[in-house]
């Protein structure tokens, strides 16, 4: 699958320096207005994400389910904390960078990826986190 996308700049909307009502969280941003974003912390259909609830064994092995970001077509890890990781994903044509964030809360892993540049992403970061929600599920990480 040839990954074509582009949005805003999480790496900004995500800093160390970021408050938000949920001060443990990472990922304080909500997707802007543009359709390139989704995220499990965003209420909006267009952009809401299902929750992901980790089983026991997600739970248990967390270094498995940051792992599993990495299996993503183009990823790769530029930020690993002990309850949160930031993916860049490249994608093979167009080199488009989109920022792919997973932090876990609990037995909840709260998920946002966004395309840095552009307006519309063709429902690729949508297809990202799906298929990051399969790839857990195959390994029993995932309810």
């Amino acid at each position: 699958m040839v990954l074509a996308a582009c949005s805003s700049t999480a790496a900004q909307q995500s800093s160390e320096n970021d408050t938000s009502t949920l001060n443990h969280i990472k990922i304080a941003q909500p997707c802007g207005d543009k359709p390139n974003c989704v995220s499990t912390l965003d209420a909006r259909q267009d952009f809401q994400l299902a929750p992901f609830t980790l089983t026991e064994k997600g739970e248990k092995y967390w270094k498995a389910v940051k792992r599993v970001a990495t299996l993503l077509p183009g990823a790769r890890m530029v930020e690993d904390k002990p309850d949160y990781i930031r993916i860049e994903c490249t994608s093979r044509v167009f080199k488009f960078v989109d920022d792919f964030e997973v932090q876990r809360d609990g037995n909840q892993l709260i998920v946002r990826s966004a395309s840095r540049v552009g307006y519309y992403d063709f429902g690729v970061n949508r297809d990202r986190a799906d298929q990051f929600r399969e790839l857990l599920k195959a390994q029993g990480y995932l309810q």
